[in-house]
């Protein structure tokens, strides 16, 4: 049976680890124990900052941390990072300041949260800013090592994680995985499906499922939004000319989006997106929300056989 885990806890891990840097500082705003920045706090009380309930406040501690040379990491629920954009836009993305939010409970995939909870925006949002990257990891390996080399990169970032525990896919596997680059994971010369965040082990599934119909189709994972791999974008369209993308998010903005501006000033395929409809979501358990928005891995599938018959 695969191996399952939260990518929250890949966030919290790599914060551990990042410890030995004195200069990384931990911040909270009364979430520590769900985006498992708790770890850190537990090991290292003197370099963690409580900000209570107070997004945009923990945002500009950041930004002041960071002016003076430390490296902050700020965490809370994804759709609570959003009450803080204009302080993420001018106190960190304008001044470049190596802040780095982690959004977790992202996605309808959040589940009995309700429409509320469920960040469909959020990559979007931060997809917007200039110099931030923008990650949306598939599994809890690849989250970790994400977020350790977000600290040398001297940017701001938005990363956002996941409660409910999805397949480990990069067990050993560690080397792969580098901001800015698509990890293909299959390979077929009929269809490209781009995915990110949950929706990679749903794009696996779905390939496994064409497969047995004679359809060989590859699988990328596509962590980093922003800055995209337009140059594996390129060679997929050379390889299998049909993309697919899939993502829990709304399809407007998102990885999708990403991908739909890159064809259209590169080299054109046609694409079909997988993802929220431009709606909310509502109530209900993880794996009932993919199916209630429609991006489990039968609409994944479906979604590659639209794109082959649009080849021609």
């Amino acid at each position: 049976m695969t191996n399952m885990a939260a990518t929250r806890d890949g966030y919290g891990e790599a914060l551990l680890e990042l410890a030995s840097n004195p200069k990384v500082v931990v911040l909270e705003a009364d979430l520590g124990k769900s985006t498992k920045s708790l770890h850190f706090r537990k090991a290292h009380p003197e370099r963690t900052v409580s900000c209570g309930i107070g997004e945009q406040n923990m945002l500009l501690v950041g930004a002041g941390l960071a002016a003076s040379g430390y490296i902050p990491f700020a965490s809370t629920f994804a759709i609570f990072t959003e009450r803080a954009f204009e302080q993420m836009r001018n106190g960190v993305a304008r001044p470049n300041l190596p802040v780095h939010v982690c959004g977790s409970h992202g996605g309808t995939h959040t589940g009995t949260d309700g429409s509320s909870a469920q960040s469909i925006e959020d990559l979007a949002i931060y997809r917007t800013l200039p110099n931030v990257i923008v990650l949306h990891p598939s599994d809890v390996v690849s989250t970790k090592e994400l977020t350790i080399q977000l600290a040398a990169t001297g940017s701001p970032s938005y990363t956002r994680t996941a409660r409910n525990k999805t397949p480990v896919l990069y067990e050993g596997r560690e080397s792969e995985v580098k901001i800015g680059k698509g990890i293909v994971l299959r390979n077929g010369s009929d269809v490209a499906i781009i995915a990110c965040g949950v929706m990679v082990s749903q794009s696996l599934e779905a390939a496994e499922a064409l497969a047995g119909e004679g359809i060989n189709a590859t699988v990328v994972d596509m962590h980093t939004l922003k800055p995209l791999d337009g140059d594996l974008v390129d060679r997929l369209v050379a390889h299998c000319g049909a993309i697919v993308t899939a993502e829990d998010h709304n399809i407007i903005g998102g990885l999708g989006g990403a991908v739909a501006e890159h064809l259209t000033a590169n080299t054109f395929a046609p694409l079909e997106r997988v993802g929220v409809q431009d709606r909310f979501g509502e109530s209900g358990q993880a794996d009932e929300m993919l199916e209630v928005m429609q991006i489990s891995a039968p609409y994944i599938a479906a979604a590659a056989k639209r794109a082959i018959a649009r080849k021609d």
